[in-house]
Parts: structure tokens; C-alpha cells; sequence
């Protein structure tokens, strides 16, 4: 099968890419939790012993750094991705898309009577290229993870989650403060420039 010219830059891009290198030296499943160490950095936002929830988790980059910063037997990591995932030590993962009412469960169920410290979502919907269906459907996964935090954080924890800007994007950040404190915006030197990905960082969570 030909590949098209747009692809074919895709995969010379993503193989010349120095954090995909990187993180095949570090041995870490994804370009991604570069995004996430920065915002470590900046934010603080994990710390040992802490529960998180890691939606939209394949292919697993996230929930293997984060369970580095909460600590392999002291911290937990719930993950859920529509895709499986190759098992990862310390994570505990449900497979399914957690929009419907029997893996929402399955995570809660996880969860138990504890409350989350922290809720991360990397979801993003396929894209098609056209914004007028894109951007609905990002902005729907955004509320999704939204809506989980609302639900299973305790108070202060916190929130990040991947957003594209673009129509219903400053709606979206405006609802995100009205549940937590302060809210940052954050562009990871490792997202793609051309990108428009942000990801918006919640911290000090209070019911509306």
C-alpha cells in the first residue's frame, strides 16, 4: 500500500523527533511524558503516596512516570483507555471507554471509598481535519474527564487534562475554574509546535 506524502512526513518527523528518541533511551513508552515532567516541574502537582486516575492512557507513558513520582508500593495509578495497553507494574488498568456506565464502574469500583489526589487526561479524539467535527469531540472528552474529576477528587486535589484550542476551548477553561483554584495553561516545549494541543493544570479542587 503507498503512503501518502502526509504520512510519510508524519513518520519522518515522529523518528527524528528528539523526544521520541529520548524516550526510547530513557525507556519510556511515549513522547508524552515529557509533556508531563515539565508540568511537574512547574506545578508540582505529584507527590508520594498519592492516588491518581490516568484517562485516555495508551499506550502507557503517563501512568509510567507518574507511578515513579507516587511511589511503586506507597502511591496507585488507576488507568482506562478504549485500547489495551502491555501490562505495566504497579498500574492498575480498565480496558474499555469509560462513557459507558460498566467502565465507569469498573474504575470507581477500583477506586473504592478513596478519593483521587489528581485526575490526568491525554484524550484526544481521532482526527479527521476537519475542525468543525474535531473540535466538538475533543471538547466532549474534556467535560468527560471533567466530570470524573468532579467525581472522584478530594478537596485540593487536582487536574490536568490535554485541550485543543480552538471553538469552545475559552468555555471550556472558564469551566475548569469554577471547580479549582487556580488554573494554569501550559504549552510543554514537548508538544509539536504546529500543534494547538495546551494542557490546562487545576489545582486546589472545591465543589462549584
Amino acid at each position: 500500500m503507498a503512503i501518502s506524502k502526509s504520512s510519510h512526513r508524519w513518520m519522518k518527523e515522529h523518528f527524528d523527533d528528539k523526544y521520541v528518541k529520548k524516550s526510547q533511551q530513557d525507556g519510556y513508552r511515549s513522547r508524552a511524558v515529557y509533556k508531563l515532567q515539565e508540568i511537574q516541574n512547574k506545578d508540582k502537582i505529584f507527590k508520594q503516596g498519592m492516588q491518581v486516575i490516568d484517562l485516555g492512557a495508551a499506550p502507557g507513558g503517563w501512568s509510567q512516570i507518574v507511578t515513579e513520582w507516587v511511589g511503586e508500593n506507597i502511591g496507585r495509578v488507576i488507568a482506562s483507555d478504549i485500547l489495551s495497553i502491555d501490562p505495566l507494574p504497579f498500574v492498575e488498568f480498565v480496558q474499555g471507554d469509560f462513557r459507558e456506565e460498566n467502565v465507569l464502574n469498573d474504575v470507581l469500583n477500583l477506586l473504592g471509598k478513596d478519593k483521587a489526589d489528581v485526575v490526568i487526561s491525554d484524550m484526544a479524539p481521532n482526527m479527521s481535519g476537519n475542525d468543525a467535527i474535531d473540535m466538538p469531540r475533543s471538547i466532549y472528552l474534556c467535560e468527560l474527564a471533567l466530570d470524573m474529576a468532579q467525581q472522584v477528587l478530594k478537596p485540593n486535589g487536582a487536574f490536568i487534562v490535554k485541550l485543543f484550542q480552538g471553538e469552545g476551548s475559552e468555555n471550556y477553561i472558564k469551566a475548569v475554574r469554577t471547580y479549582f483554584k487556580t488554573v494554569k495553561i501550559r504549552k510543554p516545549k514537548a508538544s509539536r509546535a504546529r500543534s494547538r494541543e495546551v494542557y490546562i493544570v487545576g489545582k486546589g479542587f472545591r465543589k462549584s
